[in-house]
Formats: C-alpha cells, sequence, structure tokens
C-alpha cells in the first residue's frame, strides 16, 4: 500500500505516524509527500513531490498522474484549501484506484465556511458564538444590548490565527474589518472569499474560557468510531502547543452527533470553549488538525486505523482507544537540507 499526503507542510510528525502504520499493518509500501514548495514533511517522507498551486488548473491532472505512476492506494490531504477540490473529483481519483480520504463536498462546506458552521451547529441545537456577516447588523445588536464588547473579527474562510483581531469598540470594528478584508485579498484566503466577496469576514462574540479540542474519528464508511477530547494547555499562532487528554462524557456526546451530521471519513478537528460549565463549538476542519498528536501521544493510532480499514481489515481496539490523564508537548526540530 501506497500513501500520499497532500499539503504535508511541516507535518513531519503525521508522515512518520503514516510510515509506522504501514509495518504494523504488514505492508512494505512508501509514504509520499506533496506540497507546493519544498517542506519540513519532505525530509521524512519516502518520495517528495512538488505540484502545482491548489487552484492551478493542473492541480489534479497532475496528481492524478502522480497517484497512477506510483500506484498511490490512499490519499489524505491535509489542508482546508485543499479539501473541497479533491472532494469533487474523488470519484476520478477512485477510478484509477486511489481513495482519497476527505467528507463530501456538503460536509466540507459546512466546516470550512465559518457561517455556515455556526448555522449548521445552531440548527443542531449546539451552541456556537453568535455571530454576524453583515458589521452593521452587529453594531445594531450591539446598540440594542443584545451584544457587547469586545468582539472578534475573523476572516469567513480561513485556519490557524490568519488575521483574526479583537474589536473593543466601533473604531475599532469598523478599522479592523477594512483591513481583514485587504489581507483577504492579498492571502491564498481570496479565492474562498471570491464566493461571496461582500461578506467574507465574520463577526463573532468573545467567548472567555477554557480552550478545549476534540478529535472526532470515524471509519472510511463514516460510522463513529471514537471520540477523544483534550484540554489545550498552551496555543501558539492558532495551533496547539500543549495538552492533555481528558475525560469528558457530554462532550463525547456531542462529537458523536458532530459525527452523525457530517458523516466524514478519518478525522474531524474540533475547537471549542468551556464558559461558566457551557461549550460552545467555535470550529471544526474535516482532516488532521494540529492538535491530533496529542491524541495519538494518548494512545489513539488513526493512521493505522485508516491503513486497516482501506485493506478492510479491522484495526485492534486498543488503536482506538486515547488514556485519559496523558500531558504532551510539542518540540521544535531543526532540519538542514544539505
Amino acid at each position: 500500500m501506497n500513501i500520499l499526503l497532500t499539503s504535508a507542510g511541516r507535518r513531519t510528525y503525521l508522515v512518520n505516524y503514516f510510515k509506522e502504520a504501514l509495518r504494523m499493518a504488514g505492508f512494505t509500501g512508501l509514504v509520499h509527500a506533496a506540497n507546493s514548495e519544498s517542506s519540513p514533511a519532505f525530509f521524512a517522507a519516502d518520495r517528495q513531490v512538488i505540484t502545482p498551486l491548489i487552484y492551478d488548473s493542473e492541480y489534479i491532472p497532475f496528481l492524478l498522474d502522480y497517484c497512477k505512476k506510483w500506484e498511490i492506494d490512499l490519499l489524505m490531504p491535509l489542508f482546508d484549501i485543499d479539501l473541497p477540490i479533491l472532494s469533487r473529483n474523488k470519484e476520478v481519483f477512485r477510478d484509477q484506484g486511489t481513495r482519497v480520504v476527505t467528507a463530501e463536498p456538503a460536509a466540507i462546506e459546512i466546516c470550512n465556511d465559518k457561517w455556515k458552521t455556526c448555522r449548521a451547529l445552531q440548527a443542531e441545537g449546539i451552541s456556537t458564538p453568535e455571530s454576524w456577516l453583515d458589521r452593521e447588523a452587529a453594531l445594531w445588536a450591539i446598540k440594542e444590548g443584545q451584544a457587547s464588547y469586545p468582539l472578534i473579527l475573523k476572516p469567513r474562510w480561513g485556519m490557524g490565527s490568519l488575521s483574526v483581531y479583537q474589536a473593543d469598540d466601533e473604531e475599532e470594528l469598523r478599522i479592523f474589518h477594512r483591513k481583514i478584508c485587504r489581507e483577504i485579498q492579498n492571502s491564498y484566503l481570496k479565492y474562498e472569499a471570491a464566493q461571496e466577496r461582500e461578506s467574507c469576514v465574520i463577526i463573532q462574540e468573545k467567548i472567555t474560557g477554557r480552550e478545549l479540542g476534540m478529535d472526532v474519528v470515524n471509519d472510511l464508511k463514516g460510522a463513529c468510531r471514537t471520540v477523544v477530547v483534550k484540554e489545550k494547555v498552551n496555543m501558539r499562532a492558532g495551533e496547539t502547543d500543549a495538552a492533555i487528554t481528558i475525560s469528558s462524557p457530554k462532550l463525547e456526546r456531542t462529537g458523536k452527533h458532530l459525527s452523525k451530521l457530517l458523516g466524514h471519513p478519518g478525522n474531524l478537528d474540533v475547537d471549542i470553549l468551556e464558559s461558566q460549565g457551557q461549550y460552545y463549538v467555535l470550529e471544526m476542519n474535516a482532516r488532521f488538525g494540529g492538535g491530533y498528536p496529542f491524541s495519538h501521544a494518548a494512545g489513539l493510532h488513526l493512521p493505522y486505523a485508516l491503513v486497516m480499514w482501506a485493506s478492510e481489515r479491522e484495526p485492534e481496539e486498543r488503536y482506538l482507544k486515547a488514556q485519559a490523564g496523558v500531558r504532551a508537548l510539542k518540540d521544535i526540530q531543526i532540519l538542514v537540507q544539505h
């Protein structure tokens, strides 16, 4: 079995997890890393390839040719912008023997579009911060006492901490709104924002509290197999630097609810805030997220499970569990290219 990780970036750990998974499952295949420019993950991969940019018309034909040449069995996209493109082309890859592990387009749209995330969660009775797409509507809510400062402004389509600002008054709200619109047009987010250029910024009430994350794991048929909850101890640039796995039956039930709603294969990365005993789901990413290594450190081995499911075998139950109370931290390594 051969595996291709697209938009691999700095996810060297995932390359290593999948290499280990192949060995554990008894395969002698290779793990390939693809990126639009040379990346740290290339150092760990068995094969490396620089692809056209995701929105380039040659991106999908290039990947199809590459997968055919190297007999890729599993293709794992690791970047939000990559997901909708590959999801829409899953059948083309499947016809030549490559399984793309990603959710259906409708589920990805819910996850990638923060406004649709909010609306979908509200429809399911799951708490999420109050949100507005219209700046004047947010100001009206402030005036009517239905909301209060500070408010959080961020790109409607985006990830990490890119262009996220806190507005403490009306002047800052207007300034940051214009600033984010400009920054979107100068980043990769301009492609997503082109769908609705006039409403590409989302405004949300600020929830202060304990930061949590979940990995909602489905098998390749979209059935929930486990939910791992973590408390985020340290954050850096929108990504978890340190976390501890915890037991939370209530959030595990929420995870199963989200699993049924989205029916995604593989991982769903979920960001949550707890404030005064109330849980608020902030964002969802239908892919491996930056918090997955902490679930892995506690015993979950999703790459192995995916390899086993892809070969129509069932992974041992112990690899679908994570022990509560395991604290882990990310480290920085320097990779030297000769």
